[in-house]
């Protein structure tokens, strides 16, 4: 019986040929359908807040609703030409944090309109604020997904990057107080038709800066160094990008007035940079310089002690000038809310000052409870969580540190404003992404999430497939001679 011939292995090429691989999907049809549920959810959210508050329902809400889904569906189609493989669900989320916080938004400004009619004054809304910086934020989202087409060409503005990122940084310190500060911090650049806060766009710049620095000197954070107690030190020379670090943090905290700008800066490099090196004495180095410079500035500056004693006892300090008011107010929103809210347009946000920035999810927390808040934190965590994914899963190693630091960013500073008003850690200024009005922090939030979008599209995104390779022949000369019988004149055929 004969045995069957073994055919020669076919090449890589020709078996995609007969049998290519399964296409992957896009599934920008899916963050279609999310961004849909986000419109419903939001429209909803706005009814529960115009009836608790005796509003006339009108079709204008049903309007309003569309023109969301209308504004989020110009980005969906941007994302759906020039990312199409981005991760389907980073929109979604962010458009649905950005939706409570206009709804939010709203319900303080009907509270804070109905108290200013009883003064006899005047009120502006924010909320119109809100929705133009939302359009612009948007805007700029798309140029980003436009002009940045492959992530991995931002190294090579590395260094001009973290240049232009420590002056925006350093800027408002050292401009007079006229021009830069804002209830106490000297975070802000106020110019004659607006005002901008160059420390929301820094964050960004330096993250750009270090994800390339660290991809190009990742050896020499690599080395250890001496040992002491049995922990192997970094070398002394290899010590100052981490000492440059620290000393700017410190320098914010100090000149800005702003602990939580210093905190999220500072908790980002270090993060990125045991991303970079997988070693932790680079954490517990940067944390113990950070602490020390934290001990510093309670001794010299008194505006760090006041910060300190609200966190410890705000009732202690209730009274007081820049005491501990807000925070103590903001905490007896949340109490009132428990585990369901009081419910949308129920509660009193308005007693909580600056209730639409800084203290927003007290807000949230009062009207929507424990459950409404943790469901927003939980979006939050999804943003943060898809990012991170796309960080592993892309192939260079820029892109790695730049998303792992991009997504970070997110929880770290949600942790720092949540912290805050809980009074886990000391009060900061900084506002909650998406959430708080303020146009600096949406407009650069929203290019955090294009850079996201770009780098999870490099992620999912199929490789290319190797193009069909043609067997190459042989030359005239050393081509084997075949011979070739002549068929007979008859066609062949036998008597």
């Amino acid at each position: 019986m004969s045995q069957p011939v073994a055919r020669p292995a076919e090449p890589l090429a020709a078996q995609f040929q007969t049998n290519p691989p399964r296409e992957v999907p896009t599934r920008r049809n899916t963050e279609l359908v999310l961004l849909g549920f986000a419109a419903f959810i939001v429209t909803v959210a706005l009814v529960l807040v115009e009836a608790n508050q005796e509003q006339e329902l009108t079709w204008s809400i049903i309007w309003l609703g569309l023109a969301y889904l209308g504004i989020f569906g110009a980005a969906h189609l941007a994302v759906r030409k020039w990312a199409p493989y981005a991760d389907p669900v980073l929109l979604p989320c962010v458009a649905l944090l950005n939706g409570v916080g206009l709804v939010m938004i709203h319900r303080i400004d009907l509270a804070l309109a109905e108290r200013a009619t009883q003064q006899g004054k005047d009120y502006t809304p924010a909320v119109t604020a809100q929705v133009l910086f939302t359009v612009i934020s948007l805007v700029f989202f798309v140029v980003v997904l436009i002009v940045v087409n492959d992530h991995r060409t931002l190294t090579r503005y590395g260094y001009t990057a973290g240049l232009v990122g420590i002056v925006a940084l350093a800027l408002p310190a050292l401009l007079p107080s006229s021009l830069s500060e804002v209830n106490g911090a000297k975070v802000w650049l106020k110019l004659p038709f607006f005002s901008i806060q160059p420390g929301e766009f820094a964050k960004i710049l330096l993250m750009v800066f270090f994800a390339s620095f660290l991809v190009s000197k990742r050896d020499l954070f690599m080395v250890a160094g001496k040992k002491l107690v049995g922990v192997e030190l970094p070398r002394a020379r290899d010590l100052g990008p981490i000492l440059i670090a620290a000393f700017a943090c410190i320098g914010i905290l100090v000149f800005e007035k702003d602990l939580g700008t210093s905190l999220l800066f500072f908790s980002v490099i270090l993060v990125m940079l045991y991303v970079a090196t997988e070693r932790a004495i680079w954490v517990v180095l940067g944390l113990s310089f950070f602490a020390a410079g934290c001990v510093i500035a309670y001794n010299l500056f008194t505006h760090v002690q006041q910060r300190v004693a609200n966190w410890l006892d705000p009732l202690a300090t209730y009274d007081q000038a820049g005491g501990g008011y807000q925070l103590a107010q903001g905490l007896f929103g949340l109490g009132t809310g428990g585990v369901g809210g009081t419910g949308l347009g129920a509660g009193r946000p308005d007693m909580v000052p600056e209730a639409n920035t800084d203290f927003i999810t007290a807000s949230i927390g009062e009207e929507l409870g424990f459950i409404g808040l943790a469901a927003v934190l939980m979006l939050y965590l999804l943003v943060a969580m898809r990012g991170m994914r796309s960080a592993l899963a892309v192939r260079d190693t820029f892109g790695k540190l730049l998303g792992g630091g991009l997504a970070f960013t997110m929880v770290m500073q949600i942790f720092v404003v949540v912290g805050g008003v809980t009074k886990l850690i000391p009060e900061t200024g900084i506002t909650a992404p998406f959430l708080s009005k303020g146009g600096s922090s949406l407009l650069a939030n929203y290019i955090l999430v294009a850079l996201l979008l770009r780098i999870s599209d490099a992620a999912r995104k199929p490789a290319a497939r190797p193009k069909p390779q043609q067997q190459p022949q042989a030359p005239i000369a050393e081509a084997h001679t075949v011979l070739v019988q002549r068929p007979p004149a008859d066609g062949g055929a036998q008597a």
